[in-house]
């Protein structure tokens, strides 16, 4: 029999993954420590060898070269279960695997930034591989028989599964061969030849006359079917010039071989005038497979055995039998049996498969983990701001009665009472007016270099837009790609809410400003040693008896202010350690019901943990009203019988309390503001660099639709030619001759001083339903507000009501070596824009 057809396969072009996989796993897992990011960069350095490994050894057509691409392919598939695949903006760059070019150069491409595509690519040429390793096979032995017929049916289940898997990963028109189309005639011709090897093992093990004559019958059809569809007008100048008169030798040849099996059957049955009609078919049959397929020795072996068949018969019937010869159409089908069939595919494809980001758990469980971590996080922050603003009403009550000073007895080396005594200590032990001052010096440079990122950002989109406008009015119709500004709204809606939230940032530095300028003279006063301290006290009007009554009892007070503020420390430490592990209830879910309902569950176990302590804090506050009732009552009382209303030095004492409780409030707004501008630069270089893989992609693309256009405006052919999709490539040569060609990705600025945790964006996302992916923004931080006494901004809420954006175009005429070459994303503007 002739030799089994091999797909060809797709060429795939190199193209760097480390940086912008490293970037992405970084930014999903952002609460690792520096060992497991370190372990995660290793890993991400591995899959990138197997990748060059692999894509190179689908040219190796040998069974050792199965496991190495089986394996790539199992990592592709466990990944994506470890992150947002769909955010992955990596130019994958694949050939069509039918087009051989043309004069004018170049093969038919698409380059899409989605990991579905590159695993879709790479199935595609895993079954071309198997098909090839399956026609090498010598179909003489078992062994051979065996590995062909497992080969071609794994091959057909891979090309059904693409049917479905290839529309999802590819919105717009994929390649040809990767059409519907192309994609059926590809599985219908292996489940064809899965058939045509059943048969040769049947014949090799002598099986009965009927079953082989079933097969072949089973096995004539789906070639039929094959022959059909490669026929169709959409795909049938798709294939390699011998596929079609291959296959239709094959058609005819297994009609013959029906035939002839049949014939068998009816000589063993004694029933002459069939076996001689279905002869004669079989004869002329075999003359017709020789004839399509172009080859005079194609079953030459049962081409003779059904000449010397009908010879020896035709013989027996003149002298013996004398049987009437049936009209062929009058013959009954002698059946089918179909063998082969496509085999699901396996997962894992490698035997020995070893996931190498096996350290990563699955996204959506980290999400739901950051979440639950995110909303426990929000109920702690909200109790403790409860507590806080308690003891700040607390300390303003008490400073304007200037408690405890007006009953302690002063200290005669430092005039001042304990209680002020122990708050200056405090004041110079954490740096004193210096370290604020220092502070807000840092904060217009940390306003400046996040301002500078939105503005470069603004202006590669103003860039990109304003050339694509040019061309478009230069073109005009012919400039069929989508425009910049439909593809950009909502990045510039992003980019607009981003430049609200720098807005509000400054009012929010003009508020610190003016606290701590309102607080200046006391806070400098506390800043300096004991003695300049004394020196700046006036003159005491007299003592406080401490034996009287009104004494006694607002000291027993001041003990419990102490206690309760003692008693909400120890709350606030229990709220930020509480901790709950919801990892195997959330990992139960997911392989229960195949979802995580995070608030429900996250929630109920938020309720048992936290529900105690905020009991605490509830009770906390309303025992504060009782307290401070008391407090008011008894400095009533102690001025009526002390006649203390006021000195200049208790005046003095009420101001230094206040200056020591905004500074204390100042040090947390200040830490909170440049915590929330570190943080704004770390997602607002994440929107640069996501906004540069869109300008990147953007720019390449109208360097090839520029290319194609003056292609064809010097074609000096008479017929016009139908046009190629826009997204097919005709590029010549690698794009290595292209100048100033862009690099990769935009690197963060050296030195920038990123949080320890930022919730970083979940940027692109497709289905099979949207035709462009949706863009989700990063989470906007919270607005500054400088009298929140907690950290500032805390966690990066998602803020909701946020506009679904731009989507990464499917850039099919991307070449990949530019990046690769390059290395980097331009900050500059690019030559010609």
């Amino acid at each position: 029999m002739s030799k089994l057809l091999g797909v060809p396969l797709k060429k795939p072009s190199e193209v760097d993954i480390i940086k912008p996989l490293n970037n992405l796993i970084q930014s999903t897992y952002n609460g690792a420590s520096a060992e497991e990011k370190a372990q995660y960069a290793e890993a991400v350095n591995e899959f990138s060898k197997q990748r060059n490994t692999a894509i190179w050894k689908f040219f190796e057509k040998y069974e050792t070269s199965l496991e190495i691409v089986y394996a790539y392919y199992d990592q592709i598939t466990a990944l994506e279960t470890k992150i947002s695949a769909s955010e992955l903006q990596i130019p994958f760059k694949w050939k069509d695997a039918f087009d051989k070019g043309s004069i004018f150069g170049g093969k038919i491409s698409l380059t899409h930034t989605s990991l579905l595509y590159e695993k879709v690519c790479v199935l595609f040429n895993i079954a071309a591989l198997q098909s090839s390793v399956a026609a090498s096979q010598d179909l003489d032995t078992d062994e051979g028989l065996k590995l062909a017929i497992k080969l071609l049916q794994q091959s057909a289940g891979i090309f059904q599964y693409l049917k479905s898997a290839t529309p999802a990963a590819v919105p717009s028109e994929p390649t040809p061969d990767l059409s519907q189309d192309a994609l059926i005639v590809l599985q219908a011709l292996m489940v064809a030849q899965a058939q045509e090897v059943f048969i040769l093992k049947a014949i090799k093990d002598n099986m009965k006359d009927q079953i082989i004559a079933k097969l072949c019958c089973q096995g004539e059809e789906f070639y039929a079917d094959v022959l059909r569809a490669m026929q169709k007008e959409s795909v049938r100048r798709l294939w390699e010039k011998e596929w079609i008169p291959t296959v239709a030798g094959k058609q005819a040849g297994f009609h013959a071989l029906t035939q002839l099996y049949q014939s068998l059957v009816c000589r063993s049955a004694k029933r002459i005038g069939e076996e001689i009609a279905r002869l004669r078919n079989a004869v002329d049959l075999f003359k017709a497979a020789q004839s399509r397929g172009g080859n005079e020795t194609y079953l030459d072996e049962y081409f003779s055995r059904a000449k010397r068949n009908l010879a020896e018969s035709t013989k027996d019937n003149e002298f013996i039998y004398n049987e009437m010869i049936p009209e062929l159409s009058t013959l009954a089908s002698p059946g089918k049996a179909q063998l082969a069939k496509p085999l699901p595919l396996a997962t894992p494809m490698a035997s020995n498969f070893k996931d190498i980001f096996s350290a990563l758990v699955p996204v959506e469980l980290h999400r739901a983990l950051t979440a639950s971590d995110m909303r426990k996080n929000e109920i702690v922050n909200t109790e403790i701001m409860k507590l806080r603003e308690a003891t700040q009403t607390l300390n303003a009550v008490l400073a304007s009665l200037n408690l405890p000073a007006a009953v302690e007895t002063t200290d005669s080396n430092s005039g001042l009472p304990p209680s002020l005594r122990e708050k200056a200590n405090e004041v110079r032990e954490k740096g004193g007016i210096e370290h604020l001052k220092t502070m807000l010096k840092d904060l217009p440079e940390l306003l400046n270099r996040n301002r500078e990122i939105l503005d470069e950002t603004e202006r590669l989109l103003d860039e990109e837009r304003d050339s694509d406008n040019q061309l478009r009015a230069q073109f005009k119709e012919r400039w069929t790609r989508i425009s910049s500004d439909k593809l950009t709204e909502m990045f510039r809606t992003n980019s607009k809410k981003y430049r609200e939230v720098i807005t509000n940032a400054i009012e929010a530095d003009k508020v610190v400003r003016q606290k701590f300028e309102a607080n200046q003279k006391g806070i400098e006063l506390l800043s300096m040693p004991p003695e300049q301290i004394q020196q700046s006290l006036p003159s005491a009007s007299g003592s406080v008896d401490p034996n009287c009554s009104s004494v006694q009892r607002l000291k027993q007070l001041m003990e419990a202010v102490e206690t309760i503020k003692a008693e909400r420390d120890a709350v606030e430490l229990e709220l930020k350690s509480a901790t709950f592990n919801m990892k195997d209830e959330f990992l139960h879910a997911l392989q229960k019901d195949g979802a995580i309902d995070e608030p429900a569950l996250s929630l109920s176990r938020i309720g048992q943990v936290l529900s105690p302590l905020q009991a605490q804090v509830k009770e906390s506050v309303e025992r504060q009203a009782t307290l401070v009732a008391d407090i008011q009552s008894a400095h009533g009382a102690f001025v009526a019988e002390t006649g203390n209303c006021g000195s200049s030095r208790d005046k003095l004492y009420q101001e230094l309390a206040t200056a020591y409780d905004s500074y204390i409030e100042l040090s947390g707004n200040l830490q909170e503001g440049t915590k929330f501008y570190n943080d704004l630069t770390q997602l607002l270089v994440v929107f640069q660099n996501k906004i540069s893989d869109f300008v990147f992609a953007r720019k390449t693309e109208k360097e090839e639709l520029l290319k194609d256009l003056t292609t064809e405006s010097s074609r000096q052919a008479p017929p016009a030619t139908p046009a190629l999709p826009s997204h097919y490539a005709s590029t010549s040569g690698s794009g290595s001759d292209v100048p100033n060609a862009p690099a990769t990705a935009a690197a963060p600025a050296p030195n920038v001083p990123y949080p320890a945790q930022v919730h970083m964006p979940l940027p692109y996302g497709a289905s099979a339903n949207v035709p462009y992916p949706t863009y989700v923004p990063p989470p906007m931080p919270q607005s500054f507000n400088p009298y929140a006494t907690l950290p500032y901004p805390g966690a990066p809420y998602q803020y909701g009501g946020f506009p679904q954006g731009p989507q990464p175009g499917n850039y099919g005429t991307y070449p990949g070596s530019y990046a690769h070459q390059q290395g980097g994303y331009p900050n500059q503007k690019p030559p010609g824009w």
